[in-house]
């Protein structure tokens, strides 16, 4: 789970500080603006990341709802649920909960920053291809960014199909999405519901 953080985290939280940077790109101006009008995707997805050193590869899957600074996860016998404020991981195989603060600086997998555009260090170029889909790039000469390059594929409709993603360390991280959609926004979605007898892991610094 906290590889899912430092992936989808980079993918949709920092697109509405980049404003007018995304004039020229149509394709990523319609996807950005789903998220504004507060509409979530929903997706199957896979992850591989590739650790550029020692060759190592590790992969996981499961089901994403992605939100404007929200987002679901569920696989591997968890469901992490983040809301912008606290972050909830419920292990089913543990029957255990755990509660901590939400620190967005931390979460390099967060889906809101890499979809909504990762921050204002970037470049932003979008192109269409041969069969309509369109291939967003966003590249930074910033050693302070945590990612090279951030390659967001839309298929016709719009909807992510994959976002690869090169990491300072030349580390490789792809995010692929299958069934993917839009839906309206359900209150009910960034919950969690767990056992009453669950053992229950406080760590937010104000639980006190």
């Amino acid at each position: 789970m906290k590889r899912h953080r430092i992936i989808i985290s980079t993918l949709v939280l920092n697109l509405f500080l980049i404003g007018n940077l995304f004039a020229q790109t149509p394709q990523f101006d319609e996807l950005k603006e789903n998220f504004e009008q507060n509409r979530i995707f929903e997706a199957d997805f896979s992850h591989l990341y590739k650790d550029a050193f020692t060759g190592e590869e590790q992969y996981s899957e499961g089901k994403i709802w992605i939100g404007k600074e929200r987002y679901r996860i569920e696989g591997d016998l968890q469901t992490m649920v983040v809301d912008g404020e606290t972050s909830t991981v419920y292990d089913q195989s543990r029957n255990r909960v755990i509660i901590s603060d939400y620190i967005e600086e931390e979460d390099d997998f967060a889906p809101s920053r890499m979809l909504q555009g990762v921050d204002e260090s970037f470049e932003v170029s979008e192109r269409t291809l041969q069969n309509g889909n369109a291939e967003i790039t966003l590249t930074s000469d910033d050693p302070f960014t945590v990612f090279q390059t951030v390659t967001i594929f839309l298929n016709s409709e719009g909807n992510p199909e994959e976002i690869v993603a090169v990491d300072q360390a030349e580390n490789e991280l792809v995010t692929t999405f299958r069934n993917g959609s839009f839906t309206e926004e359900s209150t009910d979605l960034f919950r969690v519901e767990v056992p009453s007898d669950a053992e229950l892991i406080d760590l937010r610094y104000d639980s006190e």
